[in-house]
């Protein structure tokens, strides 16, 4: 694998079964799997000076001859802002769950105060039971 044209260099070189060359800008950064005739290369934690054209080549033995795919891979890289609104959305979280306690306290106070409880009750009516039968007559006359 070669960078060929911000900053030309040689990124990766594997020659058989010698183990692989890997350029020290990449050591931690680079993987590389090689299954048949096929290699695939993965590149991790990619910065902004990572940008640059990515050719693969292979190198005839016993010759200086290095013969590259048609076409490369134009990798650019761009810095993302990151912002920090992580210490600013636990403050703003904190104070609304105070608020909402806060809040439901003072509703939990003013309905024990205003008793709840009387004003859904139902209330009875003033009711009179007489026994108008027989018996009872019978027996208020003895």
């Amino acid at each position: 694998l070669l960078r060929t044209h911000v900053q030309p260099e040689r990124v990766l070189h594997v020659l058989n079964q010698n183990a692989p060359t890997i350029d020290p800008s990449f050591a931690n950064r680079l993987e590389y799997s090689k299954e048949e005739k096929k290699i695939v290369i993965t590149l991790h934690d990619l910065q902004k000076n990572d940008s640059d054209v990515y050719v693969c080549a292979a190198e005839e033995e016993n010759s200086s001859f290095l013969s590259m795919s048609r076409s490369g891979t134009m990798m650019v890289v761009k810095e993302v802002e990151q912002t920090d609104c992580g210490n600013g959305s636990w403050v703003i979280y904190g104070l609304t769950t105070v608020v909402l306690l806060l809040f439901s306290a003072l509703i939990c106070c003013t309905l024990y105060r205003v008793n709840v409880k009387k004003c859904f009750q139902r209330r009875e009516q003033n009711t009179v039971y007489e026994d108008m039968s027989y018996r009872s007559r019978h027996n208020t006359l003895v």
